[in-house]
Formats: structure tokens, C-alpha cells, sequence
């Protein structure tokens, strides 16, 4: 489940558990040392009935947060608790579970009655396709600090939550753009009021937008595994019968000829396009407005004479095309020996959600050191006054 999907699903539950005048906690992964199953800006929304919607961990965690939960909504106060998974000794969350690391998960009230609250701050951040930064405060000093909290939503053109005089707006804000440019996460240590307070800064990006071109019966498997991804899925295709909400209720649907398509559907940083209509032609005219957008994946069924014959073309049409560009991968999909249009789709959704994440697709097993992006959260050891 990507991150954009679970706290989707987290405001979902807020909502349910707010009509039905249930109190609520969100936990939050805001600092890891070593190995864990998630990592910093893992969410979790928990209900006074012990309801939880998304994750912290495997599975080992969840019990021991569940009842700190409820502890933080009865006393409507912050806490950060501090989970040793490195400890062999450990009978609860020793490695026998799998695990090896120091995993830190702040635990805030959330309450209506004082906003911007947390999942407030969620609830901006869903939405629109804009990249974001939250701004999550802990204390190791003082797990119980008043300051802690999920205080900031920064994006390119809004600011909310805390902008008061406390610590947040006017010391940070340089950081937040910094880390909006960065792409990536990182910790910062600040001195404040003689308390050092840690300071998460969690980039998060949109959702993977996916545009599939074509609706034949071999797009179902794509479309089911998107979903379950939590991607944004839009279908082009030139017929009506086949691009209907009835064969995909959850898909936006755009139908028309492939020199209009393009025109109605937003394409972004995070946008990838797979060509499978089945039809050499119309693949052809997306790829030739494609090819001049700047998309970052292009993928394509077929085999590699298709290829070459259709970048040949182009060229003879007057496209200036070098080799083969770089965002365009066909035939599609890693190499796992895909035969079924499931297999396929699988092929494809991983290599789609490796080129975002500029993996290569290969065995966890070979990688020496964390399996984690080295760069994805970052703790800067410098304390700024």
C-alpha cells in the first residue's frame, strides 16, 4: 500500500469514527535505527474501540500502540514510545519477530475541537496532485512533551497548521522548501526553550498517476493492481463499449481519438503512460505526443521490432529521436518470464513502481546494507537554535 492510500484510509476512518462521536489517536513512525518493517511516516489511526486503520509494523507492534493509544486519548495528551526490536533478550519484540532496530512512533490525540489536528493536516495533503511536506515534532528528552506533535503542512503554494509564534512556522519553513526540493526526508535536532525537540520532516509525494491506453480484457489485472496500490488510474480508449464504467466503475475514462486523449488528462512528475490498446496506430499517435511531453515512464506492449519499427517511423515523420529514449520501455514489464495478461500486469506494475523509486528491479538478497533507499530519511545530527 503506498503511503498516499493509507492515509486516505486513514481519513476515511476519522470520518466514520467522528460521526459516530468515537475518539481517535493517530500513531506515527518518526524516527527508525537499524531495521524495521516500516519506516518513518508509517501511519496509524486508532479509535477509542480499539479500531486501526493502517500500519506501524508487521503486525508485532500494533498491540503494545493500541493500548498507548488509548492511554493518549483518555488523558488527551502526546506520547512518544519507544520500541527496541534489536534486543535479542527481548521475549516480546526481540528479532525473533524479525526485526532488528530502534523504532520510535509518536502517538497523538486527535480532537475536532482543536484544529488544524492531525488528520486535518492529512486531509489537505490528499487534496491535489501537489508534493508536500509534514512536519511531525518529538522529544527524546521528555516523551510526554507538550510541543510533540504532527504541527505543519508545507506545499509549494500553502502553508498549514501552526503558523502561531510557538516553534514551527518561521524557524522551519526554510528547511520545509528545502526538503520539497530535496525529494526526500530528513531529522533535523533544534533547541528550543532550553528543550531539544527533534524535528521530522516527511516528504510526501502524490499518488503514481497511471494512464493506460486501451480497455481490452487484458487491462483488468492492471487496473485491479493499481488499485490496490493506491494509484490514480485513467483509461484512454477510442471505444465506448469497451471504456465503460460499467467494466471499470473505479477508473476515470477518457474516450476519444488518441490526437484529443491527451488534452484531457493531466499528466505530471508522476505520471506513467502504458500503451495496450492492441492497435499499432493509435499506440503510435500517443507515443509521437508522448515522446514531446516529458512523461517519465512510457511502457508499450509488444515485441522490440514494434519498437524500433514505430521510433523509425516517427523519425521518417520528422520526430528528432536518439535510440531509444530513455522513458520509454518496451517490450514492458521486468523479467519474470510473464506469459498470463496477470503476469504481465505484475511485470509491469513492478517495473513502473521501480523506475519511480530508481531501483533496478533486482534481488533484495544481493543488496549489502539496508534494502531502504539510503537517501529516503535522513538524520541530520546538527541542533539549530
Amino acid at each position: 500500500m503506498s503511503l498516499t492510500k493509507e492515509i486516505r484510509e486513514i481519513i476515511a476512518s476519522y470520518d466514520r469514527a467522528s460521526a459516530q462521536g468515537k475518539r481517535t489517536a493517530l500513531a506515527t513512525v518518526v524516527d527508525v535505527e537499524g531495521s524495521s518493517y516500516r519506516r518513518p511516516g508509517a501511519r496509524m489511526l486508532i479509535t477509542e474501540e480499539g479500531e486501526l486503520t493502517g500500519a506501524i509494523s508487521g503486525g508485532c507492534l500494533e498491540g503494545d500502540a493500541l493500548r498507548k493509544s488509548l492511554l493518549v486519548i483518555m488523558q488527551d495528551d502526546p506520547m512518544l514510545v519507544t520500541y527496541d526490536t534489536s534486543d535479542e533478550d527481548d521475549a516480546i519484540f526481540g528479532v525473533g519477530l524479525g526485526c532488528n532496530g530502534i523504532i520510535r512512533v509518536l502517538i497523538e490525540p486527535v480532537s475536532a475541537s482543536s484544529e488544524p489536528h492531525p488528520v486535518a493536516l492529512l486531509r489537505q495533503l490528499a487534496a491535489d496532485r501537489q508534493s508536500a511536506v509534514l512536519l511531525t515534532l518529538f522529544s527524546l528528552e521528555d516523551h510526554r512533551s507538550s510541543l510533540q506533535g504532527t504541527q505543519l503542512l508545507v506545499k509549494e503554494t500553502e502553508v498549514r497548521g501552526n503558523t502561531g509564534e510557538s516553534l514551527m512556522p518561521r524557524t522551519i519553513l526554510p528547511e520545509c522548501y528545502d526538503v520539497l526540493k530535496m525529494e526526500r526526508s530528513v531529522i533535523y535536532r533544534y533547541q528550543w526553550q532550553q528543550e531539544e525537540i527533534h524535528v521530522f520532516l516527511q516528504f510526501v509525494p502524490p499518488a503514481i498517476s497511471l494512464v493506460i491506453a486501451g480497455a481490452g480484457n487484458d487491462i483488468f489485472p492492471v487496473v485491479d493492481m493499481a488499485g490496490l496500490l493506491g494509484w490514480d488510474v485513467t483509461l484512454a480508449d477510442g471505444r465506448p463499449d469497451y471504456a465503460s464504467k460499467q467494466r471499470f466503475a473505479s477508473c476515470n475514462i477518457v474516450i476519444g481519438e488518441p490526437e484529443k486523449v491527451l488534452e484531457r488528462i493531466a499528466v505530471d512528475q508522476r505520471t506513467a503512460v502504458l500503451l495496450m490498446t492492441h492497435n499499432y496506430n493509435y499506440d503510435k499517435a500517443l507515443l509521437r505526443q508522448l515522446l514531446v511531453g516529458n512523461v517519465p515512464y512510457i511502457g508499450m506492449l509488444g515485441p522490440e521490432k514494434k519498437r524500433m519499427r514505430m521510433l523509425e517511423e516517427l523519425r521518417e515523420e520528422g520526430m528528432e529521436i536518439t535510440g531509444v529514449p530513455a522513458n520509454v520501455f518496451s517490450p514492458v514489464g521486468l523479467d519474470i518470464a510473464a506469459e498470463t495478461s496477470e503476469e504481465i500486469a505484475l511485470s509491469a506494475i513492478a517495473e513502473i513502481k521501480a523506475v519511480f523509486h530508481r531501483k533496478q528491479g533486482g534481488h533484495l538478497r544481493d543488496i549489502k546494507g539496508s534494502i531502504h533507499r539510503q537517501d529516503r530519511d535522513i538524520k541530520i545530527e546538527v541542533i539549530k537554535t
